[in-house]
């Protein structure tokens, strides 16, 4: 058995996206991706946490594929994924057509899924993404995107917990609408992949086109991975593609890369299988075991037996339809990002984090936009704006297991603190302490103006200059800070710092300290 010099990671990655619509794809009945959904109307008895209500509360003659029964089409769902496409550099097909793929599985109530085969809704796109050395961005390729719907999924403990000695197929997802996209076999590390998909998330949360709750589901990942090893006869030969299945959360996308990256050239060497038709094969992930564990072999496109779907016409997306799409699409996050870290000089962790949440990122934008109508300089008001959010609103916003913007403050009310801040009149002790209180319910007749809320508990600084001075000679009077006072007058700047916290002790609280600091320098050095 010759010896592998090398090993090269090879990913692909196939993204299924349930679309937040309010209807499934083919009916009318209502979708447990819809935004805010919360159980499928009826009785609650047996609801489980997925949000999804009581099994089989949503389907009817369509999602279950009853004889008679005719589909037709979600026009919103085919808005949403041409967004999508778009937001992926890809084109929009102008002829799209509806496909049945057969195959037998006891969550798929039909017996076949529709799909998309040879006409996808999306195709030729790419994104850039970090790479995962370090260095300049890799272009991911994007094969296509296509519109289906989703299939069920069986239940093998009743819903919220409790033992049964039988298995529950739910059909309350099937038939919700899906986009499943494609990349090219581009990422050559887990990284690349995680970042990937943290960017396909947050841009389709972005478009509205997904909740994105992932531990419903509504966002899995579905990683094809070989390696490629480099022999010391000369020799170059791919390991068989892993497929696993159906993950939800970004750690276990990393994992199961990770982990096939380690174990794939061990079985090579033991059984000598390589790429190849037929050679691809399914599996799990292993949250316990961290590690993948064999379902099944994969079928090859021809098994599927697909064929067009006789029921549903083909669709044709006018050019003029598309551009409108395309002139509607907001920036997305990534694009905020690194605007973000340009105008307003935020670290990449920090500009990341406010574009984590739709909702969060567009309310500090709010803020920063009423700051600036206040007279703060853009650069200023996008970092205190950013320090707000993310630091006085996050706090608290963790403590409420809620998001910044739920926490009852107004954008307009920050905008306010930090203009104020920006006037020298609140410090940051005291701007912290209103925004609190801007985050609790306030009885009848309480104002919400925060300058108005500074001033009745006392909190804005005083900058009478001659009470400023009293302030100052105290620290610079002070014996003990001798010393502190003749290293300012020597150049040392950071001594400074000592006398101004012994002025704002003067002032118990009620001193600027920029401006302090300024006072006391010219009466040292004159």
């Amino acid at each position: 058995m010759p010896t592998i010099v090398s090993t090269r990671l090879i990913v692909g990655l196939e993204v299924h996206v349930e679309l937040a619509t309010r209807t499934k794809m083919f009916t009318r009945v209502c979708s447990p991706a819809a935004p805010g959904h919360v159980h499928g109307g009826g009785s609650n008895d047996g609801d489980d946490e997925s949000g999804e209500g009581a099994p089989n509360s949503m389907i009817d003659a369509v999602v279950l594929g009853l004889p008679g029964a005719l589909p037709v089409i979600n026009r919103e769902a085919v808005r949403l994924s041409a967004m999508v496409g778009l937001a992926l550099g890809c084109q929009v097909a102008e002829l799209t057509k509806w496909d049945r793929k057969s195959y037998f599985y006891p969550d798929l109530p039909k017996n076949f899924q529709t799909s998309q085969y040879d006409l996808p809704i999306c195709f030729d796109g790419a994104v850039d993404v970090p790479s995962g050395d370090g260095g300049g961005p890799r272009r991911i390729g994007i094969i296509r995107a296509h519109l289906e719907e989703d299939a069920g999924k069986l239940m093998h403990e009743w819903p919220g917990g409790g033992a049964i000695d039988f298995s529950i197929a739910d059909y309350n997802r099937a038939g919700t609408p899906l986009l499943e996209i494609v990349t090219a076999p581009d990422f050559g590390s887990a990284d690349e992949v995680v970042a990937f998909a943290h960017l396909l998330r947050n841009s389709c949360r972005f478009l509205g086109a997904t909740e994105g709750i992932m531990q419903r589901g509504q966002m899995r990942f579905e990683p094809n991975i070989n390696m490629e090893l480099a022999l010391d006869d000369g020799r170059t030969v791919r390991t068989p593609i892993v497929e696993v299945k159906n993950l939800n959360s970004f750690k276990s996308l990393r994992g199961a890369i990770e982990f096939e990256a380690r174990e794939q050239p061990g079985r090579w060497r033991s059984d000598g299988k390589e790429m190849g038709r037929g050679a691809k094969s399914t599996r799990g992930w292993d949250d316990r075991q961290l590690e993948t564990f064999l379902q099944r072999g994969k079928e090859d496109a021809h098994d599927y037996r697909y064929f067009p779907d006789p029921d549903l016409p083909p669709v044709r997306l006018s050019r003029e339809w598309v551009e409108e799409l395309r002139a509607s699409l907001p920036e997305l996050p990534h694009d905020r990002e690194l605007r973000y870290q340009e105008q307003y000089d935020l670290k990449p962790k920090e500009a990341r984090a406010l574009v984590e949440e739709r909702d969060v990122c567009l309310f500090y934008e709010s803020a920063l936009t009423d700051a600036c109508e206040l007279g703060v300089p853009a650069p200023a008001a996008g970092k205190a704006a950013a320090n707000f959010v993310l630091q006085n609103g996050q706090k608290r916003a963790n403590e409420r297991g809620v998001l910044v913007h739920e926490l009852g403050i107004t954008p307009a009310a920050v905008a306010t603190l930090i203009a104020m801040r920006e006037a020298g009149e609140i410090g940051a002790n005291s701007a912290d302490e209103v925004f609190g209180l801007l985050c609790e319910p306030r009885p009848n007749g309480e104002s919400a103006d925060p300058r108005a809320i500074a001033r009745a508990r006392g909190l804005l600084q005083m900058r009478d200059k001659g009470t400023m001075e009293q302030w100052c000679r105290a620290a610079l009077d002070n014996p003990a800070n001798e010393r502190a006072v003749a290293d300012v007058k020597a150049g040392k700047d950071a001594a400074i710092g000592r006398l101004v916290g012994e002025a704002m002790k003067a002032a118990a609280g009620k001193g600027d300290a920029k401006a302090l600091r300024e006072m006391l320098t010219a009466m040292i050095r004159g």
